[in-house]
């Protein structure tokens, strides 16, 4: 059934329909009477609207795309959560899809998102889509990066202080007396990867030690890295202590001490970016650096509402770097047994 249909069945105008089912009765000062008795009929009818004709009519069709590395991630699987319902409540749906950091699979995404209409993006980037994105932004798509961001595109993004968490980690290991301190990351160009390293390096360089660096191609198969990471530790028998840049990387060393039969905090000082149960739970407990999920993933869907809801003629505002700061989950694998 069509507003059409309801407006003949019920002998006033479309246009009155229109107003009524857009909320606008009261604006448009249709009497209280008229109003219920449209919904009454609409609602003994069963009418819906046609998702397909709204979304030609306003331009719009209430779907937002969500581009995630991996959302089997609890990191990111926790965001999604809270942006689905943040958007819900403002009337939008959600697309998810998991990239893996494979640049072929987001384009086929990005193109997907274009060929859906979605209203806007939030997208956790790989390296190499720089033009793809910049296509849907010049189209007047807006997009939200979050967790990390691409240099060359100017957009709103969303990150933690990835430098000076790191660097903090590193500088406490120092002060309770480690020397000889590791860090095993994955090798990425990724914005938030290369301010972790950085964070590292800073730290020790600035105290005249040696960096003990390894970076793990990632590999679905934590086998690999687990082998990887083995490799390191048995080159490197002097550390007494290890510094992991994410939750796979810490997850899959934790596998590898045991392995290797090196006791935590007896044997080796740990501290791990990104926090899980696993790390609370674990014997001795792991100290990690927490990443407010909470918070990212409200400015996330903010900043998109916020650029959806901007009227066309108004001037674009300047985009918004944020930047939130973590906190330090201590816990045993940092203190001297």
């Amino acid at each position: 059934m069509s507003i059409g249909d309801i407006a003949n069945q019920l002998n006033i105008s479309k246009t009155t329909v229109s107003f009524i089912l857009n909320n606008r009765a009261q604006e448009m000062r249709i009497s209280e009477q008229l109003v219920k008795r449209v919904e009454q009929f609409i609602k003994e009818v069963d009418y819906k609207p046609n998702p397909i004709a709204q979304s030609l009519r306003t331009g719009k069709t209430k779907i937002i795309g969500l581009m995630v590395e991996n959302i089997a991630d609890p990191f990111f699987s926790a965001i999604a959560r809270h942006i689905e319902n943040k958007a819900y409540k403002s009337g939008y749906k959600i697309i998810y899809c998991s990239t893996d950091n494979d640049r072929d699979k987001t384009i086929e995404f990005l193109d997907m998102f274009k060929d859906r209409n979605v209203d806007g993006c939030i997208i956790a980037p790989p390296a190499g889509v720089e033009s793809e994105i910049q296509s849907l932004i010049n189209a007047g798509m807006p997009v939200v990066f979050f967790d990390r961001h691409l240099p060359e595109i100017e957009t709103d993004f969303v990150e933690v202080n990835n430098y000076e968490s790191i660097q903090k980690a590193t500088n406490m290991l120092i002060k309770n007396g480690y020397q000889q301190i590791g860090f095993i990351t994955f090798a990425s160009s990724q914005s938030q990867m290369m301010g972790r390293l950085e964070g590292y390096l800073t730290a020790v360089k600035a105290t005249g030690r040696q960096p003990y660096l390894l970076e793990i191609q990632f590999n679905p198969d934590e086998k690999v890295m687990i082998q990887a990471i083995k490799g390191f530790l048995k080159s490197h028998p002097q550390l007494d202590a290890v510094i992991f840049s994410a939750i796979q990387a810490g997850t899959n060393g934790l596998k590898a001490f045991q392995q290797l039969g090196l006791r935590v905090q007896t044997d080796i000082a740990v501290i791990a970016f990104d926090d899980c149960d696993l790390f609370e739970l674990y014997a001795p407990s792991i100290t990690a650096i927490s990443q407010p999920i909470e918070q990212i993933a409200e400015s996330a869907i903010d900043l998109l509402l916020k650029r959806l809801n901007q009227h066309k003629k108004t001037k674009t505002t300047a985009h918004k770097k944020m930047i939130v700061k973590t906190t330090m989950q201590l816990r045993n694998s940092s203190i001297r047994h």
